[in-house]
Protein backbone atom coordinates (compact mmCIF):
# COMPACT_ATOMS: atom_id res chain seq x y z
CA UNK A 1 0.00 0.00 0.00
CA UNK A 2 2.86 2.28 1.07
CA UNK A 3 4.74 1.72 -2.21
CA UNK A 4 1.24 2.43 -4.54
CA UNK A 5 1.02 5.45 -2.60
CA UNK A 6 4.68 6.72 -3.08
CA UNK A 7 4.36 5.68 -6.92
CA UNK A 8 1.12 7.47 -6.88
CA UNK A 9 2.84 10.72 -5.35
CA UNK A 10 6.45 10.41 -7.39
CA UNK A 11 3.62 10.05 -10.77
CA UNK A 12 2.00 13.25 -9.50
CA UNK A 13 5.05 15.25 -9.06
CA UNK A 14 5.98 14.15 -12.60
CA UNK A 15 3.23 15.69 -14.18
CA UNK A 16 2.85 18.64 -11.93
CA UNK A 17 6.97 19.23 -13.08
CA UNK A 18 6.08 18.70 -16.70
CA UNK A 19 2.75 20.83 -16.95
CA UNK A 20 5.30 23.82 -15.28
CA UNK A 21 7.56 23.55 -18.12
CA UNK A 22 4.84 23.17 -21.07
CA UNK A 23 3.74 26.19 -19.88
CA UNK A 24 6.76 27.82 -19.20
CA UNK A 25 7.40 26.83 -23.05
CA UNK A 26 3.97 28.49 -24.11
CA UNK A 27 5.67 31.76 -22.32
CA UNK A 28 9.15 30.96 -24.80
CA UNK A 29 7.12 31.37 -27.31
CA UNK A 30 4.75 34.03 -26.97
CA UNK A 31 7.13 36.01 -25.80
CA UNK A 32 9.22 35.23 -28.99
CA UNK A 33 6.50 36.12 -31.38
CA UNK A 34 5.45 33.04 -32.48
CA UNK A 35 2.05 33.29 -31.92
CA UNK A 36 2.04 36.35 -34.73
CA UNK A 37 0.47 36.92 -38.12
CA UNK A 38 3.64 36.70 -39.67
CA UNK A 39 4.92 33.86 -37.81
CA UNK A 40 2.14 31.56 -38.01
CA UNK A 41 2.39 32.54 -42.17
CA UNK A 42 6.43 31.43 -42.16
CA UNK A 43 5.76 28.58 -40.28
CA UNK A 44 3.28 27.42 -42.73
CA UNK A 45 5.04 28.09 -45.41
CA UNK A 46 8.50 26.13 -43.91
CA UNK A 47 5.94 23.44 -42.80
CA UNK A 48 5.12 23.08 -46.54
CA UNK A 49 8.36 22.99 -47.88
CA UNK A 50 9.91 20.77 -45.56
CA UNK A 51 7.48 18.19 -45.16
CA UNK A 52 4.27 18.46 -47.39
CA UNK A 53 5.91 19.50 -50.96
CA UNK A 54 6.62 16.13 -52.93
CA UNK A 55 5.44 14.31 -49.87
CA UNK A 56 8.70 14.63 -47.79
CA UNK A 57 7.25 13.65 -44.20
CA UNK A 58 7.02 9.77 -46.03
CA UNK A 59 11.03 10.15 -45.51
CA UNK A 60 10.12 10.68 -41.71
CA UNK A 61 7.81 7.69 -41.50
CA UNK A 62 10.53 5.41 -43.72
CA UNK A 63 13.36 6.33 -41.35
CA UNK A 64 11.22 5.61 -38.29
CA UNK A 65 10.11 1.87 -39.73
CA UNK A 66 14.32 1.70 -40.03
CA UNK A 67 14.67 3.01 -36.66
CA UNK A 68 12.06 0.98 -35.11
CA UNK A 69 13.65 -2.39 -37.33
CA UNK A 70 17.00 -1.50 -36.11
CA UNK A 71 16.02 -1.36 -32.55
CA UNK A 72 13.69 -4.12 -32.56
CA UNK A 73 16.17 -6.81 -33.57
CA UNK A 74 18.94 -5.21 -31.48
CA UNK A 75 17.32 -5.54 -28.48
CA UNK A 76 16.21 -9.48 -29.28
CA UNK A 77 20.15 -9.93 -29.54
CA UNK A 78 21.32 -8.15 -26.39
CA UNK A 79 18.42 -9.59 -24.91
CA UNK A 80 19.82 -13.61 -25.60
CA UNK A 81 23.51 -12.14 -25.25
CA UNK A 82 22.98 -10.43 -21.91
CA UNK A 83 21.32 -13.37 -20.87
CA UNK A 84 24.05 -16.17 -21.37
CA UNK A 85 26.74 -13.54 -19.89
CA UNK A 86 25.11 -13.29 -16.90
CA UNK A 87 24.31 -16.60 -16.90
CA UNK A 88 27.88 -17.66 -16.78
CA UNK A 89 29.11 -14.77 -14.94
CA UNK A 90 26.75 -15.88 -11.52
CA UNK A 91 27.16 -19.47 -12.43
CA UNK A 92 31.28 -18.89 -11.95
CA UNK A 93 30.69 -17.36 -9.01
CA UNK A 94 28.10 -20.19 -7.24
CA UNK A 95 30.95 -22.60 -7.75
CA UNK A 96 30.56 -23.89 -11.61
CA UNK A 97 33.93 -24.65 -13.13
CA UNK A 98 33.97 -22.34 -16.05
CA UNK A 99 37.28 -19.70 -15.87
CA UNK A 100 37.76 -19.33 -19.52
CA UNK A 101 34.15 -18.68 -19.87
CA UNK A 102 33.90 -16.20 -16.84
CA UNK A 103 36.88 -14.38 -18.22
CA UNK A 104 35.65 -13.88 -21.88
CA UNK A 105 32.21 -12.67 -19.98
CA UNK A 106 34.17 -10.30 -18.27
CA UNK A 107 36.09 -8.79 -20.93
CA UNK A 108 33.16 -8.79 -23.28
CA UNK A 109 31.41 -6.35 -21.11
CA UNK A 110 34.39 -4.25 -20.16
CA UNK A 111 35.29 -3.68 -23.54
CA UNK A 112 31.83 -3.37 -25.01
CA UNK A 113 30.51 -0.75 -21.83
CA UNK A 114 33.93 1.01 -21.88
CA UNK A 115 34.23 1.67 -25.85
CA UNK A 116 31.92 4.20 -27.38
CA UNK A 117 29.03 2.68 -29.46
CA UNK A 118 29.67 4.92 -32.39
CA UNK A 119 32.86 3.84 -32.56
CA UNK A 120 31.45 0.43 -32.22
CA UNK A 121 29.08 0.38 -35.46
CA UNK A 122 31.95 1.80 -37.51
CA UNK A 123 34.22 -0.86 -36.77
CA UNK A 124 31.59 -3.08 -37.38
CA UNK A 125 30.65 -1.78 -41.01
CA UNK A 126 34.43 -0.45 -42.26
CA UNK A 127 36.64 -2.86 -40.56
CA UNK A 128 34.81 -6.12 -40.16
CA UNK A 129 32.71 -6.46 -42.60
CA UNK A 130 34.38 -4.23 -44.98
CA UNK A 131 34.35 -6.57 -48.17
CA UNK A 132 30.77 -7.45 -47.15
CA UNK A 133 29.55 -4.99 -49.70
CA UNK A 134 26.46 -6.71 -50.67
CA UNK A 135 24.94 -6.86 -46.99
CA UNK A 136 22.88 -4.66 -46.02
CA UNK A 137 23.57 -2.44 -43.82
CA UNK A 138 20.78 -2.49 -40.90
CA UNK A 139 21.97 -6.01 -40.39
CA UNK A 140 25.28 -4.66 -39.52
CA UNK A 141 23.47 -2.12 -37.64
CA UNK A 142 21.68 -4.23 -35.34
CA UNK A 143 24.18 -6.70 -35.26
CA UNK A 144 26.46 -3.49 -33.69
CA UNK A 145 23.90 -1.94 -31.31
CA UNK A 146 22.48 -5.59 -30.26
CA UNK A 147 26.29 -6.70 -29.43
CA UNK A 148 26.87 -3.18 -27.41
CA UNK A 149 23.40 -3.79 -25.68
CA UNK A 150 24.16 -7.23 -24.81
CA UNK A 151 27.13 -5.97 -22.25
CA UNK A 152 24.34 -4.00 -20.35
CA UNK A 153 21.60 -6.19 -20.49
CA UNK A 154 23.92 -8.80 -18.80
CA UNK A 155 24.61 -6.39 -15.40
CA UNK A 156 20.94 -5.91 -15.66
CA UNK A 157 19.92 -10.22 -15.60
CA UNK A 158 23.27 -10.71 -13.38
CA UNK A 159 21.72 -7.79 -11.08
CA UNK A 160 18.24 -9.77 -11.19
CA UNK A 161 19.26 -12.76 -10.66
CA UNK A 162 21.71 -11.75 -7.53
CA UNK A 163 18.80 -10.00 -6.07
CA UNK A 164 16.59 -13.62 -5.39
CA UNK A 165 17.19 -15.18 -2.22
CA UNK A 166 20.70 -17.94 -2.20
CA UNK A 167 18.10 -19.70 0.12
CA UNK A 168 15.57 -20.43 -3.32
CA UNK A 169 19.01 -21.94 -5.07
CA UNK A 170 19.75 -24.15 -2.28
CA UNK A 171 16.23 -25.74 -1.61
CA UNK A 172 16.62 -26.77 -5.45
CA UNK A 173 18.91 -28.01 -5.24
CA UNK A 174 18.46 -29.95 -2.07
CA UNK A 175 15.21 -31.19 -3.91
CA UNK A 176 17.90 -33.19 -6.32
CA UNK A 177 17.60 -29.92 -9.07
CA UNK A 178 20.86 -29.73 -10.79
CA UNK A 179 22.57 -26.09 -10.96
CA UNK A 180 21.08 -25.70 -14.63
CA UNK A 181 17.70 -26.80 -14.19
CA UNK A 182 17.71 -24.92 -10.87
CA UNK A 183 18.48 -21.77 -12.40
CA UNK A 184 16.05 -22.47 -15.60
CA UNK A 185 12.76 -23.53 -13.61
CA UNK A 186 13.35 -21.35 -10.07
CA UNK A 187 15.91 -18.60 -10.46
CA UNK A 188 15.38 -17.05 -13.87
CA UNK A 189 11.73 -16.65 -13.97
CA UNK A 190 11.67 -14.93 -10.63
CA UNK A 191 14.69 -12.58 -12.21
CA UNK A 192 13.01 -11.81 -15.38
CA UNK A 193 9.70 -10.55 -13.55
CA UNK A 194 12.37 -8.64 -11.59
CA UNK A 195 14.27 -7.33 -14.70
CA UNK A 196 11.52 -6.61 -17.60
CA UNK A 197 10.59 -2.67 -16.25
CA UNK A 198 14.80 -2.19 -16.73
CA UNK A 199 14.95 -3.79 -20.03
CA UNK A 200 12.11 -1.57 -21.30
CA UNK A 201 14.15 1.05 -20.23
CA UNK A 202 17.49 -0.44 -21.87
CA UNK A 203 14.63 -0.57 -25.47
CA UNK A 204 14.50 3.25 -24.60
CA UNK A 205 17.80 3.65 -24.53
CA UNK A 206 18.86 1.17 -27.55
CA UNK A 207 16.08 3.58 -29.42
CA UNK A 208 17.75 7.14 -29.19
CA UNK A 209 21.12 4.98 -29.73
CA UNK A 210 20.60 4.22 -33.19
CA UNK A 211 20.47 7.63 -34.01
CA UNK A 212 23.73 7.57 -34.69
CA UNK A 213 22.92 4.81 -37.44
CA UNK A 214 23.43 7.79 -39.90
CA UNK A 215 27.54 7.76 -40.19
CA UNK A 216 27.32 4.43 -41.89
CA UNK A 217 24.56 5.27 -44.67
CA UNK A 218 21.51 3.99 -42.83
CA UNK A 219 18.37 6.62 -43.97
CA UNK A 220 16.79 5.99 -40.42
CA UNK A 221 14.68 8.94 -38.35
CA UNK A 222 17.53 11.06 -37.33
CA UNK A 223 19.27 10.72 -41.08
CA UNK A 224 15.69 11.45 -42.60
CA UNK A 225 15.41 15.00 -41.07
CA UNK A 226 18.99 15.48 -42.52
CA UNK A 227 17.85 14.50 -46.16
CA UNK A 228 14.99 17.30 -45.86
CA UNK A 229 17.09 19.98 -45.14
CA UNK A 230 19.70 18.61 -47.70
CA UNK A 231 16.52 19.29 -50.41
CA UNK A 232 15.23 22.07 -49.09
CA UNK A 233 18.58 23.63 -49.63
CA UNK A 234 18.32 25.43 -46.13
CA UNK A 235 19.46 25.36 -42.76
CA UNK A 236 16.15 25.53 -41.66
CA UNK A 237 15.17 24.13 -38.03
CA UNK A 238 11.99 21.94 -38.89
CA UNK A 239 13.00 18.46 -40.09
CA UNK A 240 15.58 18.05 -36.82
CA UNK A 241 13.19 19.75 -34.54
CA UNK A 242 10.62 17.19 -35.97
CA UNK A 243 12.72 14.55 -35.80
CA UNK A 244 13.17 15.30 -31.60
CA UNK A 245 9.64 15.17 -31.19
CA UNK A 246 8.72 12.29 -32.66
CA UNK A 247 11.41 10.88 -30.46
CA UNK A 248 10.47 12.49 -27.34
CA UNK A 249 6.51 11.18 -28.07
CA UNK A 250 7.78 7.81 -28.81
CA UNK A 251 9.92 7.64 -25.37
CA UNK A 252 7.24 9.06 -23.45
CA UNK A 253 4.64 6.42 -24.72
CA UNK A 254 7.58 3.49 -23.71
CA UNK A 255 7.87 5.36 -20.30
CA UNK A 256 4.08 5.28 -19.64
CA UNK A 257 4.22 2.00 -20.47
CA UNK A 258 6.81 1.10 -17.87
CA UNK A 259 5.48 2.94 -15.42
CA UNK A 260 2.07 0.88 -16.21
CA UNK A 261 3.78 -2.49 -16.21
CA UNK A 262 5.89 -1.32 -12.57
CA UNK A 263 2.70 -0.89 -11.13
CA UNK A 264 0.92 -4.06 -12.48
CA UNK A 265 3.93 -6.32 -11.41
CA UNK A 266 4.05 -4.66 -7.83
CA UNK A 267 0.40 -4.98 -7.65
CA UNK A 268 1.50 -9.14 -8.65
CA UNK A 269 3.74 -9.11 -5.92
CA UNK A 270 1.53 -8.00 -3.57
CA UNK A 271 -1.20 -10.76 -4.27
Amino acid sequence: MKSNLSNQKGAGRGDIVLGIFGLFLLYLLYDSGFFTAEAWADFNRRFYQNFVKDSRYMMLIDGLKATIFMTSGATIIGVIVGLILSVIRVAYKGGVPIPILNKFAEAYISVLRGTPAMVQLLIWNFTIFASARDLNTQYIAILAFGLNSGAYVAEIFRGGIESIDPGQMEAARSLGLSYGSSMRHVILPQALRNVVPMLFNEFIALLKETSIAGYIGIDDLTRAGQNIQALTLEHSQPPLVMVAIIYLIIVLLLTHLVRKLENWLSRGKRG
